[in-house]
């Protein structure tokens, strides 16, 4: 049986969007999607999106649909990325681009060579779900030590309300945290 969730606001508003296996990805909750567009939309339209930790590529499709430059969803799972990719092409916009890869491995020089203004960059691994990701904000501390300060607009993570981020994100200052239950969003800036 097929999963779906919906676009939530926007130009695209209603589009429906297929979820990948729940067993591979962890979709983010449709309160803590609203509640994230309801806070950076006004800020969206100059920058470029990119979605680490993909899955269906909602948060890619929203950002677009609110008016982002452009977004980018990443996603290392090729059955998850194969939807992602659908979902996204079924919006028609020039706008969406799906990776197939390692999120930790292109990061870097994704939002490195961005030429064309800055990047929200939003992480939402499935920490709940696959194995090898027990040390995952470890690895995300690890991947953000290596971007570029200046190419960076905001970093927003969806994490697990258990963790909380503390000063080892030196270069960025926490400018918002919000609890939905078991998952929270930490804003850096």
């Amino acid at each position: 049986m097929k999963l779906y969730t919906k676009i939530s606001s926007g130009k695209f508003k209603g589009k429906r969007l297929e979820l990948p296996s729940l067993s591979t990805t962890r979709s983010t909750k449709s309160i803590v999607k609203e509640s994230f567009f309801n806070v950076i939309r006004d800020e969206i339209y100059s920058l470029t999106f990119i979605e680490g930790f993909g899955g269906s590529g909602v948060m890619a499709s929203e950002a677009v649909s609110n008016g982002a430059r452009e977004a980018i969803a990443i996603e290392k799972d090729r059955a998850a990325f194969k939807i992602t990719q659908s979902n996204l092409s079924s919006l028609q916009s020039s706008n969406l681009k799906a990776i197939n890869g390692d999120s930790f491995a292109l990061l870097p020089d994704l939002v490195n060579s961005q030429n064309n203004g800055k990047v929200l960059l939003y992480l939402d691994p499935p920490f709940d779900i696959r194995a090898g990701f027990d040390d995952i904000y470890e690895k995300l501390v690890n991947l953000i030590s290596q971007l570029k300060k200046e190419k960076i607009y905001m970093i927003v993570f969806e994490h697990n309300s258990d963790f909380k981020f503390g000063d080892e994100i030196s270069a960025f200052k926490l400018v918002k945290f919000k609890k939905f239950g078991a998952t929270s969003l930490s804003y850096f800036q």
